[in-house]
């Protein structure tokens, strides 16, 4: 028998050792932080590298108590599959979605671990698709989902029933309307006509639509054919368009405008008489648009008439609030302007404002009654109109103006200076969290997972990336999206607004004696920052230079290059660009919004205007500039050039 000593003694040795292993257990499981990113980033480096043996080993190192695990899983997964291991791959998947069922990963873990066992085990890979559909119904893995639960119950039942049959291409159906461009649509189609050829006209319409927005056009055509006419007779137009019939163009735009057009979208009313307008013009469709459309061909017509103000009236008086009328009206409010008629302009101003306040017109015509108020000296009315610009439409052209009319500023210059910061992770967080770790860690191709639909984050991976272009345009579009714009400091706006080439443009600038933050800008709009850019014209490079161009400023200017190489050279091409605008500004009296506009519109036009044209400043110049795309290629140039200012260097 033991004695009470005894006992006591087992009891401390017994205690000891739990204390022992739970402290060895503890040693595993515990790293550092500084130890757990460097592991992540050494297994990061060779996964990158290609040596994914030692990754995969190095990624099961972290720590389980690290919120850098799960993704480690995954990355686990991917090192096996790049190795070829599909049982290694497979046990990650499913240790990830087993383990942390609530992870973002999981979803995609276990879409994957489903295509990976499709073919071998389809009654495991039916309950992971359906698992999905149901817990993460609006994901992009639950529509893919759709259709491969439609392949498996299609290669299950070889001779369906007819019941059966309908279950089966109701998966195809849902995938083709969630994503009817997506990459599965067109083998979605494809299963669905293998199955039955009992097929209703709106689920043949479905199906052409998809085939169409894929460029199959023949097979589109084929399945258009078997459709109700007032159902798909737009898409039919774009796709004969797209096949070159232009006959067919005719005969359908013609008549679904006159006949179905009640029933359409206004926006594809739109697309279609476009469509047509490119072929034959817009003059003869008023016989056949009688409903939806008749306001933008009016406003079609008022852009190629000569009395375009007696047009915008007429647009404006029948149809007060479609959607030209805001444009129509800012038309006739600047017409008023010019002829000296100062109280109806003001009137119309501010009507303009009550009704439109949000439209693309709104900033022009804020600033404009700031210049009313001017010409009487009512200095608070302007200072209030053209401070209301700059807070309402801080990033546009018209902002830019108001702040050199507040500034007293003459000529369009604001500085030369600007500090150029990098683009970074467009927010700022006061603690650390997984997305900001990952940036941290240079993870980059993992965050879209967990970007969800925030376009500013999926743009700063284009960007990491060296997609540029891509990465400003997904930018672009999303800042346009904001109602109220964030202010400067925003990490948001070096999206929109990147400084790339800073030196090769600060050099040439300077050479040339250049505005730096203006030819940045006059890249920006010309490229997006793409070296290989080329215009459907011939125009090449981030200048966006004509071949011709630049053999005559290469001559003039004994720059020595050769051009055929010159053209898609960052380097030389920025040079070419910035000679080429110091011999417009030259000959331009020095004046950067003329040398602008000749860069678009060509310097014999921009001379021909400045005769022509009956303006008393800069701003009645560019507002009544006769091309269109010129006009709209100075705002948008000295927009930019206004947001690199106005970002980099302080002023607002």
């Amino acid at each position: 028998m033991f004695t009470w000593d005894w006992k006591k003694k087992l009891i401390v040795w017994g205690f000891i050792f739990v204390v022992s292993i739970a402290a060895g257990c503890f040693a595993v499981l515990y790293q550092t932080p500084e130890r757990t990113n460097e592991i992540y980033k050494a297994a990061l480096e060779d996964f990158n590298k290609g040596e994914y043996q030692n990754s995969y080993y190095l990624f099961s190192k972290i720590s389980f108590i690290s919120n850098l695990k799960p993704v480690a899983i995954f990355h686990r997964a991917e090192c096996a599959k790049m190795l070829g291991d599909d049982e290694a791959e497979l046990r990650q998947y499913e240790f990830l979605f087993n383990t942390y069922p609530k992870h973002k990963l999981s979803i995609k873990a276990r879409y994957l671990a489903a295509q990976k066992i499709m073919k071998d085990n389809p009654q495991a890979a039916q309950k992971y698709f359906e698992y999905i559909t149901q817990i993460a119904p609006n994901t992009d893995y639950a529509i893919a989902s759709e259709y491969y639960l439609g392949v498996i119950f299609k290669n299950k039942y070889q001779n369906a029933s007819a019941e059966i049959k309908n279950d089966i291409v109701n998966y195809f159906r849902q995938y083709i309307k969630q994503a009817p461009s997506g990459r599965l649509a067109i083998n979605a189609v494809n299963n669905w006509l293998e199955i039955t050829d009992n097929i209703s006209q709106d689920d043949y319409f479905l199906m052409a639509n998809s085939c169409y927005l894929l460029g199959e056009y023949e097979k589109a055509k084929e399945l258009l054919s078997k459709t109700d006419s007032p159902q798909s007779w737009i898409v039919d137009v774009k796709n004969s368009y797209a096949l070159k019939d232009y006959g067919r163009v005719k005969s359908l735009a013609e008549r679904g405008l006159s006949e179905y057009s009640s029933n359409a979208d206004e926006g594809e009313i739109i697309d279609v008489i476009d469509i047509y307008s490119s072929i034959y013009g817009s003059g003869n469709l008023s016989a056949f648009v009688t409903g939806k459309g008749r306001d933008y061909l009016m406003y079609l017509k008022c852009q190629r008439t000569s009395d375009k103000i007696a047009c915008y009236n007429d647009l404006y008086s029948k149809y007060p609030n479609g959607r030209f009328s805001a444009n129509a009206l800012s038309n006739i409010f600047f017409s008023k302007i010019k002829s000296g008629d100062i109280q109806t302009a003001k009137k119309l101003g501010k009507e303009h404002l009550s009704k439109f306040s949000n439209t693309n017109s709104a900033p022009m015509v804020m600033f404009w009654l700031g210049k009313l108020a001017e010409r009487t000296n009512d200095y608070v009315e302007y200072s209030n109109y053209y401070r209301s610009t700059i807070e309402n439409f801080p990033d546009t052209y018209y902002a830019y103006r108001a702040y050199l009319r507040l500034k007293r500023m003459t000529g369009p210059i604001i500085t030369s200076y600007l500090n150029p910061q990098p683009v970074v992770y467009p927010y700022n967080y006061t603690k650390e969290n997984i997305i900001v770790k990952l940036v941290n860690l240079g993870d980059y191709d993992i965050i879209n997972e967990f970007a969800g639909d925030d376009e500013f984050i999926k743009s700063w991976l284009l960007y990491q990336k060296g997609d540029y272009s891509h990465s400003m345009m997904k930018a672009r579009d999303a800042m346009e999206k904001i109602k109220d714009k964030p202010d400067k400091f925003d990490l948001r706006w070096r999206l929109v607004y990147p400084i790339l080439f800073y030196d090769e443009v600060q050099k040439y600038a300077g050479e040339t004696g250049n505005n730096l933050p203006l030819m940045l800008g006059l890249i920006r709009e010309e490229s997006y920052f793409d070296p290989m850019a080329k215009s459907v014209v011939g125009a090449s490079g981030l200048m966006q230079i004509m071949p011709a161009t630049a053999n005559e400023i290469n001559s003039k200017f004994s720059l020595g290059m050769n051009i055929s190489d010159a053209l898609f050279n960052p380097v030389e091409n920025i040079k070419l660009g910035n000679y080429y605008y110091e011999f417009l500004r030259k000959n331009l009296e020095g004046y950067d919004i003329s040398s602008v506009a000749a860069y678009n519109g060509g310097i014999g036009s921009l001379k021909n205007w400045r005769t022509s044209i009956n303006y008393n400043d800069t701003d009645e110049f560019v507002e009544q500039i006769p091309y269109p795309e010129t006009k709209n290629y100075v705002k948008k140039v000295f927009r930019s050039y206004w947001n690199y200012v106005r970002v980099y260097s302080g002023n607002s």
